[in-house]
């Protein structure tokens, strides 16, 4: 007779949870590290599991942490729970809530299973047969591994959640958000007004201590309800020197995670300090993100200009074919963030054929000077050319009365400021902007939400998508802890927003946010549109939502 699906990936996952005592002592906790997330040996060859039906998994497959999460706290697929694997949920016999306030909820946690011993969890990994002397579900590989792996494994294991986590007390859930240097005082403000009133409300709920749960939940019989706090971190000085600022704040003011925040340029800074730290950073209002994917800690709404340079690729390959584009022109200004958005659409635009010419405009010192430098930047264009322009709104209300001659004008929508881009009448009606948001019309119903909530506290509205997502980021996270209930750990909130997200329905800018495992961008796609009219923010998708 088989157990259940849910007792077999337990089973499957509890070589790694358990310190036996009697094996080897290695506490060699980075390679145990290795065998968890990345299915590697001790000696570098891959980790290999075998089924009874013949099928093998190997490698990444094969890692603990492909079912079980980084965390060891398990997963919900659908009707399947893929419970926790970490010594305190396997040791205890028949734990609950109650009975031992000091494990929390988890879901896929069973508290009425027995406790595994050495010789059974031994068993249960090398041969698939369970305390009771029963076959696990053929879905559990059995795994050959030797005593100095499982030993290596092991005090991994045991450390793993194991610590208090930083920035959670029994009554205080300690955040931050991190500003740089150059944020315009408006939109720092913009931000950390709708923060904070946020906060302020979730926090007038709190009265502290535990509360009763509903009667007809069976599992969760407690949670205790903490107090939010953040913590605004301000960095100065140049890119070089964050890092270290960064690392000064962590120690003097520990947090559980990094929500919101602003920037301009690059975010990769902050985006690497939190991955060394293993600080949740979630959703920063940045358009320049760290395009990373293997990374794990920093979570963002979209790929902000580098998914506008994908937009502009397929738009320029359809081209080619179709009306002779041959050439493409790149202005931007020298260190600004459509730089290296540029650069990667040179690489593409290379790949595909055409040649690239990038320009580079001066830095203006009056408006005359402005006009001149676009007028020379715009010089040679024709209908051969395809005309990209990174550039802000201060420097597209500077263009020329005219449109220059080029066979297609296509323009950063987040740099010249989206429906908003002052573009001149000409302009206007032959460019294309690129827009990785929904449309206006489209969202204007989940944007209720957010505008309302604006109303009723006061807040008023002077930089709309900073406002918007970061009032989205916050009210994100507040999930997501709701669903950990007292399961505070770092890696188990990253992994509770990928299996989530998806449910959301007010989502502001966006049609729909969704992460998977090894996804850290949660909007994959975009339009390019045009205006309908020579003046207002009218405008009209000229392409279905594309997912490049």
């Amino acid at each position: 007779m088989r157990t259940s699906l849910w007792v077999s990936w337990m089973s499957a996952g509890l070589l790694l949870a358990v310190g036996l005592s009697g094996l080897a002592a290695d506490n060699n906790t980075g390679g145990g590290q290795d065998i968890f997330r990345l299915g590697t040996l001790l000696n570098g060859t891959a980790l290999r599991g075998e089924r009874e039906a013949g099928a093998s998994v190997v490698g990444m497959a094969a890692a603990c942490a492909t079912c079980h999460r980084r965390s060891g706290l398990g997963s919900v697929e659908g009707h399947i729970a893929v419970p926790p694997i970490i010594g305190k949920y396997l040791l205890r016999p028949h734990a609950t809530n109650i009975s031992d306030p000091s494990l929390p909820h988890v879901m896929g946690y069973r508290s009425t299973r027995e406790p595994y011993t050495e010789k059974t969890l031994a068993r249960a990994i090398r041969e698939g047969i369970n305390p009771q002397g029963r076959s696990l579900n053929y879905l559990m590989p059995r795994y050959a591994l030797d005593d100095a792996n499982m030993a290596s494994l092991l005090a991994y294991m045991t450390q793993l959640t194991s610590a208090s986590v930083p920035g959670v007390t029994d009554e205080v859930l300690h955040f931050a958000t991190i500003i740089t240097p150059g944020v315009a005082p408006l939109q720092r403000q913009a931000m950390l007004d709708v923060m904070q009133h946020f906060i302020d409300d979730k926090n007038s709920f709190i009265r502290g201590g535990t509360r009763a749960m509903p009667a007809n939940s069976r599992e969760i019989q407690y949670r205790v309800s903490r107090r939010w706090q953040l913590h605004v971190w301000d960095l100065v000085g140049s890119a070089d020197t964050w890092a270290k600022q960064l690392q000064a704040k962590l120690t003097a003011e520990p947090v559980f995670a990094v929500i919101s925040g602003l920037g301009v340029g690059s975010w990769s800074p902050i985006h690497q300090f939190c991955e060394q730290a293993q600080l949740p950073c979630l959703f920063p209002n940045i358009d320049e993100p760290v395009v990373a994917e293997k990374d794990f800690y920093p979570v963002y709404f979209s790929r902000g200009v580098w998914l506008e340079a994908d937009l502009m690729a397929a738009r320029l390959v359809a081209l080619q074919a179709s009306a002779g584009i041959t050439r493409l022109v790149q202005l931007y200004r020298h260190g600004d963030i459509g730089q290296h958005a540029a650069m990667a659409l040179k690489r593409a635009a290379l790949a595909s054929g055409m040649t690239v010419e990038n320009r580079v405009l001066e830095a203006p010192t009056q408006k005359q000077v402005l006009e001149k430098s676009l007028h020379k930047a715009l010089t040679g264009v024709d209908q051969s050319t395809a005309l990209v322009l990174w550039l802000r709104a201060a420097d597209l209300s500077g263009l020329p009365p005219s449109v220059a001659p080029a066979g297609v004008v296509l323009v950063s929508g987040l740099m010249g400021g989206l429906e908003e881009s002052p573009l001149p009448a000409s302009w206007r009606a032959q460019a294309l902007l690129t827009y990785p948001l929904d449309l206006p019309e489209l969202r204007k119903v989940r944007m209720n939400f957010p505008l309302g909530w604006f109303r009723i506290h006061n807040i008023p509205v002077v930089a709309e998508r900073v406002q918007v997502d970061t009032y989205v980021a916050c009210g994100i996270v507040s999930e997501m802890l709701n669903d950990m209930l007292d399961s505070f750990v770092r890696d188990y909130l990253v992994e509770r927003l990928e299996s989530m997200l998806s449910h959301r329905l007010v989502n502001g800018y966006y049609p729909r946010l969704s992460l998977a495992a090894g996804q850290r961008f949660a909007s994959k796609g975009g339009y390019l549109v045009r205006f309908t009219k020579p003046t207002g923010p009218q405008i009209v998708a000229d392409t279905d939502w594309v997912v490049p």
